[in-house]
């Protein structure tokens, strides 16, 4: 059994990520799970949160996913995100306008579609304030 994983990240515009970790947490929507090579096959929904991976005894890579799904097989992780970005490549001041905006959008929402994607939007905007903290 090989002992690294490999570890793939797509966002809808690129291959963001893509190499061979020792183990690589996930912000799953039941909580953060870590994959090592081996691990059982697992199809999950992703929260918004860090994605870090773990490779020589540290951390050697951080990125912010907005959601999405990740799939695990025994030698391999994907993980298709909606958005994603090195938490370090993370501007404050633009996350902030970011919240404020989506703010705005769900006092004026008319509709529970327009109400939810602004909460939503609220949600993945409050993650990247915490991620870069």
């Amino acid at each position: 059994m090989p002992d690294k994983v490999e570890f793939e990240l797509v966002a809808p515009e690129a291959l963001v990520f893509s190499a061979a970790a020792d183990m690589v947490v996930v912000p799953g929507a039941e909580g953060d799970f870590g994959v090592l090579a081996g691990h059982a096959p697992l199809i999950t929904l992703v929260r918004p949160g860090v994605i870090d991976v773990h490779d020589e005894g540290g951390v050697t890579m951080r990125i912010f996913v907005a959601g999405g799904f990740a799939e695990v097989t025994q030698a391999r992780l994907t993980v298709l995100a909606e958005e994603a970005a090195p938490v370090d490549a993370l501007d404050r001041g633009a996350i902030e306008a970011r919240l404020d905006r989506a703010e705005k959008e769900a006092g004026a929402a008319e509709t529970e579609k327009e109400k939810a994607a602004a909460e939503k939007e609220i949600g993945v905007a409050r993650a990247m304030l915490g991620a870069i903290e």
